[in-house]
C-alpha cells in the first residue's frame, strides 16, 4: 500500500514539473510581436530612412564651389588678348641698329634727349617733352607736370635713375612702326618691335644691359618686351615715354 502511494506521488510530481517547464516558455502579447528579433531586424532594414547623398561639388550650382587657383597665369595673356581686340597692334616696318638711318628730325631730337639726360638735371628735359596740346605722353602724368611723372619712375628723388634708363634705351637701335600711316613712329629700344624668341645672342646681351635676367625670364613667358620705351614721330616730336606692351 505504501509503494502505491509513492508511485502516485512520483507521477504527480512529474506532471507538476512538466507544467512548470511549459509555463516558463516566453509568451508574447499581440502588441509585443513587432519586437520579435527576426521581424525587428527585417523591419529596421526596410523601414530605416536612406542617407541623403551629398550634393555634387563640381558643376553643381547649389554645391560648394571649388576654390580658384591662387595664381592665374593666364590672366596676363587674357588681358593682352583683350587689349589687342580693342586696338590693332602696331606693324613693325623695320628694325634698325644704326641710329643714323633715322630721319634727320628724329636723329636731332634723340640727340637732344641724350644730351639733356647726360647732364643729370631732369629739368633739362622739360622743353623737349613739347609742352602744350601735343605734349609727350608720360605714363602716370595727368597733364599738369610731365617731369614730375618722369621722376616718379625713379628710385631717387632727383630722377637720376630714370635719366640713366633713358640713356640706356636710346643707346640701342630703334623699331620703325606703322610706316606711311598717321601712327608712324620710331621707337627705342628696338626690342619693342621684335619677338624675344628671335633675338640673337648679341641682342640678348644688349637687352640685359637694360633689364635683369629675372625680368627677361618674365617677359619670355609672354614673348614680348614690356619695359620702358621712347617714341619719336617722323617730324621730330617726342611722342611718349611709357612701359608695357
Amino acid at each position: 500500500m505504501t509503494f502505491r502511494v509513492r508511485e502516485d506521488l512520483t507521477g504527480l510530481s512529474a506532471l507538476v514539473l512538466a507544467a512548470m517547464l511549459v509555463s516558463a516558455q516566453p509568451t508574447f502579447a499581440l502588441s509585443e510581436l513587432k519586437h520579435i528579433p527576426d521581424q525587428s531586424s527585417s523591419e529596421s532594414a526596410q523601414g530605416a530612412p536612406q542617407a541623403a547623398e551629398p550634393d555634387a561639388v563640381e558643376g553643381d550650382s547649389e554645391g560648394i564651389p571649388m576654390p580658384s587657383p591662387l595664381i592665374d597665369k593666364s590672366a596676363g595673356a587674357n588681358n593682352q588678348a583683350a587689349g589687342e581686340a580693342d586696338e590693332d597692334p602696331p606693324i613693325v616696318s623695320d628694325i634698325q641698329h644704326d641710329n643714323s638711318k633715322a630721319p634727320a628730325a628724329v636723329q636731332r631730337l634723340r640727340q637732344l634727349i641724350v644730351e639733356a639726360a647726360a647732364t643729370g638735371d631732369i629739368e633739362k628735359l622739360r622743353p623737349l617733352v613739347n609742352p602744350g596740346p601735343n605734349q609727350a605722353q608720360i605714363t602716370g602724368d595727368d597733364g599738369d607736370d610731365p617731369i614730375a611723372a618722369l621722376k616718379a619712375f625713379s628710385g631717387d628723388p632727383d630722377g637720376l635713375e630714370v635719366l640713366a634708363i633713358i640713356l640706356d634705351l636710346l643707346s640701342t637701335g630703334y623699331a620703325h612702326m606703322d610706316a606711311g600711316t598717321p601712327e608712324e613712329m620710331y621707337v627705342w629700344p628696338y626690342f619693342a618691335g621684335k619677338p624675344l624668341s628671335e633675338l640673337s645672342a648679341p641682342e640678348k646681351v644688349e637687352l640685359l644691359r637694360i633689364i635683369t635676367a629675372g625680368d627677361l625670364a618674365d617677359m619670355q613667358e609672354y614673348g614680348t618686351y614690356s619695359f620702358y620705351r621712347i617714341g619719336i614721330t617722323p617730324d621730330g616730336q617726342w611722342k611718349f615715354f611709357t612701359a608695357g606692351d
